[in-house]
């Protein structure tokens, strides 16, 4: 089977962002405006909007409205709005807007506001609705219409799409829409990264909840401003300490008119906004400022070969060899679990390591029995393996003296003799002299000692060759 999650991304070395500037860090305010545009009778829904809100316990109401509700998301457009359009405008902080469509089309002065202020407005989708339970052709249809209408009211096209209460869908729908320069429903990194669908790039850029103001109303949350603030801090002082240390990466903020746009929250965000124009090398964009960098800075580049995907055949082909004339290994790791984080030599290694440790007993001794002697007869014949001629020139062994030539005959069949495999030793991490060493060694060994030592060295030379081949 084919895993579709990948949980390697960049692994240990992200790329460089290279922010303009030199900056270490990129923070980017997002501010949702979903009022007018959650679950409403009057909206064609079935129930009331019960997501949040500062409703205790709130619970959608079938076939009602719910007032308390209604005028709490009616405030975020009246009120929480402004407030937080004067703190950016002021501060000159770019601010990219996921809007919802329906919500756009009822907030005529507001729309006005943002295109004044040049905030980018990307889209929310249409409705604030869940769409986990979408079928896909609803929500392909709603994501038309979302443009369509995002175009009206905007006069342009959105270049960047969050649905936020996505489905598995989303983002292949998304993509399949496409024209867009970002995606951002993924919470899954903190630099942006492409993912192709049906072979073309798309560039997504994840967001956050956990600096997300919506944990005002979720628990655990923040029961304050100050609270906000610090946990906001917290997260700022990491991620520019890691970006002084050579890895900048990206901050998102998520706000919500109806919740941080109250007072006591507010003051929290104030306060952030005040704390990081304090320090240098810090880049505010939009999103899809970073979108643009991104593509210029770090284009798309297809792999060579991504593992995962292969056909059978393809796969035998390439990686049947690592272990030595042990074609099965890759077979089985072929027909096991594959995903994104087995693209790598170290993830395609563990693989086919698992195969190999999970085999019979009589299966691994046939491993190592098909292991050549080192500096042997076949060696002498020409008839290695192409990787195993390379790995025993890699250490001189294809041009030794007559005296060292006979030294490894009488090791070789003294080990053979006694364990009942050839003597094997990762060639690439030796010299000669190392490797004579190691034979003496050895050769004192127990059968089980040597058995396992044996053993991991064929790994080792599985991973060395892998590297070869992908690294």
């Amino acid at each position: 089977m084919r895993y579709p999650r990948d949980m390697h991304g960049y692994g240990p070395t992200p790329p460089h962002a290279n922010w303009p500037g030199g900056a270490h860090v990129a923070v980017q305010f997002v501010l949702n405006y979903e009022e007018g545009g959650e679950n409403n009778i009057l909206h064609g829904d079935a129930a009331s909007e019960a997501f949040l809100v500062d409703v205790l316990g709130a619970a959608p109401w079938p076939g009602q409205r719910h007032a308390n509700v209604e005028s709490m998301y009616e405030y975020g457009a009246r009120a929480g709005f402004w407030r937080l359009h004067r703190l950016f405008t002021q501060s000159e902080v770019p601010v990219t807007v996921y809007a919802v469509a329906t919500a756009l089309m009822r907030a005529p002065a507001q729309l006005a506001a943002m295109q004044d202020a040049g905030w980018e407005i990307a889209s929310h989708g249409l409705k604030w609705v869940q769409h986990k339970d979408m079928p896909p052709e609803e929500e392909r249809a709603q994501i038309a219409e979302a443009i369509r209408l995002h175009t009206i009211a905007t006069g342009e096209r959105p270049r960047g799409w969050y649905t936020g209460r996505s489905s598995l869908n989303t983002i292949e729908l998304v993509c399949e829409a496409g024209g867009f320069s970002y995606i951002s429903d993924s919470y899954d990194d903190d630099l942006p990264y492409w993912r192709v669908h049906n072979g073309q790039p798309n560039l997504i850029i994840p967001y956050s909840l956990s600096t997300n103001d919506m944990r005002f109303v979720t628990g655990p949350g923040f029961d304050n401003g100050e609270e906000y603030f610090q946990f906001l801090k917290d997260s700022f002082d990491c991620l520019y300490a890691e970006g002084q240390a050579g890895a900048p990466k990206m901050m998102s903020l998520g706000l919500h008119c109806r919740l941080v746009g109250q007072p006591g929250r507010f003051q929290g965000l104030k306060k952030f906004v005040e704390y990081i124009k304090g320090f240098e090398k810090v880049w505010i964009p939009t999103r899809l400022q970073i979108a643009e960098h991104w593509a210029r800075e770090h284009p798309y580049r297809a792999p060579e070969v991504r593992p995962h995907l292969l056909g059978k055949e393809e796969f035998v082909h390439r990686y049947g060899s690592i272990f030595e004339h042990s074609p099965w290994i890759a077979e089985r790791a072929w027909e096991g679990e594959l995903g994104p984080a087995n693209d790598t030599a170290v993830g395609l290694h563990f693989a086919l390591r698992t195969q190999f440790r999970m085999a019979s007993d009589e299966e691994r001794l046939g491993v190592l029995r098909a292991h050549p002697d080192l500096a042997g007869k076949l060696a002498a014949a020409k008839r290695l393996t192409e990787a195993s001629t390379a790995e025993q020139a890699s250490a001189g062994l294809d041009a030794l003296t007559d005296r060292e030539r006979d030294q490894f005959e009488k090791l070789n069949t003294a080990y053979v003799e006694k364990f009942g495999f050839p003597f094997i030793i990762a060639v690439r991490d030796n010299t000669k002299a190392s490797i004579l060493q190691a034979f003496e060694t050895r050769l004192g060994n127990s059968a089980d000692e040597e058995l396992a030592t044996a053993s991991a060295q064929v790994e080792r030379i599985a991973l060395l060759r892998l590297q070869v081949l992908l690294d």
